[in-house]
């Protein structure tokens, strides 16, 4: 494996690799979270149709993180590792809302402690601007971003609210604001994501450099209703593609939706530069680390994007296109550009690795820091194993990544938990091919941190259900 960096920071090795050893203060950070973003489908993965010239920028500038792991192969569970630094055997939320066992959603108590109270604690300003949909029980409110460390919030508290590009309407802190209700669909007066990015860049420049900045920018590109501002389809229109009609039901499509899909990816893309302009026009882009990456795997490509790229499934599968991101990390001078890291990391990791990077202390959980390879300074611990677990439609189903390049999955059959299957990612990395049978070592092993990696959760119990309604 390649030792080199990811962007973000790590938390064991605080003393010896932390801000201090950069002979700089503490950086400002921003998060880019992309919904539904396959491997594939940005360029510097190999996307071949789609444009993406900012991340790819962004990218040879800085360290793209070849391994880099989604918390789930949907959003909600995905977002909860990332917040509670705990993998989705330890989570608290390991599935979305009404999959739980009793279909009422489970969320965060004010008690839990999170990424945004780490990050607030250790003297950040902080800011949430976007898909939140950790906040379900809305009228207890215990999951809501400002009882969570953020000071400032504009966005969706639910799952459902963020399923819309053109919505009714946002919240901001605890009040809803008012788009015209159906009429902001009908007329397309204010794209959500346009209204975050504006939000975020307006949270950017009202910091006076007193205190760093922590800015979370959950986007809702390219989930589905798919759908993107015209003026952004023209870059795609007259290229012969077939045309794929939308659909207008729960989701709400424009009329073509392989140019409306290629248009969200790009138009999210241009929020990368405004982003950046914003801190070069403020003299702090060096001070600021900038991290992008997706929530989970593709749901909208059938084929025609290649969005996985070589890899094999999407949302709801734990196989490598459901969980491994596009994922990319810039802060200039600290990070060496046009770099590559391939050590496994995922979600969990962020809580440990901010915490590291601002001086704070995470609570004790699953993440390891990986400031050092980030950085390139200090001596990086790696994971004995990464490990997932699903439970909608087609679950129960779990995953591990181990013993290197090693991959375990399994998934119910019949009446129980099928049989384990190994898979090689360096030589296999589509899983096509399965070694049980030439390694009954690993299939051992897996077996053995299958049992160790998770507690049990009367929510969420690994055996089949059915969605309540």
């Amino acid at each position: 494996m390649k030792s080199v960096c990811f962007a973000v920071l790590l938390v064991a090795a605080a003393i010896a690799v932390g801000p201090d050893a950069f002979g700089a203060e503490r950086p400002n950070i921003i998060f880019i979270l992309a919904d539904d973003l396959g491997f594939g489908d940005v360029g510097f993965n190999g996307q071949k149709k789609i444009k993406t010239p900012e991340l790819d920028r962004l990218s040879r500038e800085g360290m793209r993180l070849n391994s880099f792991y989604a918390g789930s192969p949907v959003c909600g569970p995905s977002r909860a590792t990332l917040m509670s630094g705990k993998h989705t055997g330890h989570c608290k939320i390991r599935g979305n809302p009404r999959w739980t066992k009793s279909g009422k959603p489970v969320d965060f108590a004010t008690t839990d402690e999170t990424l945004g109270k780490v990050m607030k604690s250790a003297g950040y300003a902080c800011g949430y601007f976007g898909k939140w949909a950790l906040n379900e029980n809305v009228d207890v409110g215990s999951a809501h971003p400002n009882k969570h460390g953020f000071d400032e919030f504009w966005g969706f508290n639910t799952h459902i609210e963020a399923h819309y590009h053109w919505p009714d309407y946002v919240w901001h802190n605890d009040k809803k604001v008012d788009l015209g209700g159906p009429s902001n669909w009908a007329e397309k007066k204010v794209y959500a994501d346009d209204l975050f990015t504006e939000k975020a860049i307006d949270f950017i420049n009202t910091q006076t450099g007193e205190q760093p900045f922590f800015v979370f920018l959950g986007y809702t590109i390219p989930h589905r209703g798919i759908s993107a501002p015209e003026a952004s389809w023209k870059q795609y229109e007259g290229q012969g593609w077939p045309s794929k009609k939308g659909k207008r039901g729960h989701y709400r499509d424009d009329p073509d939706t392989h140019i409306s899909y290629a248009a969200m990816v790009s138009h999210m893309d241009s929020y990368i530069g405004q982003i950046r302009a914003a801190l070069d026009q403020r003299g702090i882009l060096k001070e600021t680390l900038i991290l992008f990456t997706s929530d989970n795997g593709h749901e909208y490509d059938t084929g025609f994007f290649d969005s996985n790229g070589i890899y094999t499934g999407k949302k709801r599968w734990l196989h490598e296109g459901g969980i491994r991101m596009p994922s990319v990390a810039f802060w200039p001078e600290a990070i060496k550009a046009n770099t590559q890291l391939d050590t496994p990391f995922a979600f969990w990791d962020i809580m440990a690795t901010f915490s590291e990077l601002a001086g704070g202390n995470a609570p004790t959980g699953d993440g390891i820091s990986f400031l050092p390879s980030l950085t390139g300074k200090g001596t990086q611990p790696e994971h004995d194993y990464l490990y997932w677990e699903f439970n909608e439609k087609k679950g129960p189903m779990q995953a591990l990544r181990f013993g290197g390049t090693w991959k375990a999955y399994r998934e119910w059959k019949g009446d129980g938990m099928g049989a384990i299957q190994i898979f090689d990612l360096e030589n296999d990395p589509s899983e096509t091919k399965n070694q049980a049978a030439s390694q009954p070592d690993m299939v051992a092993k897996a077996e053995a941190l299958f049992e160790q990696a998770r507690t049990p959760h009367s929510e969420f119990p690994l055996v089949r259900k059915v969605r309540a309604k």
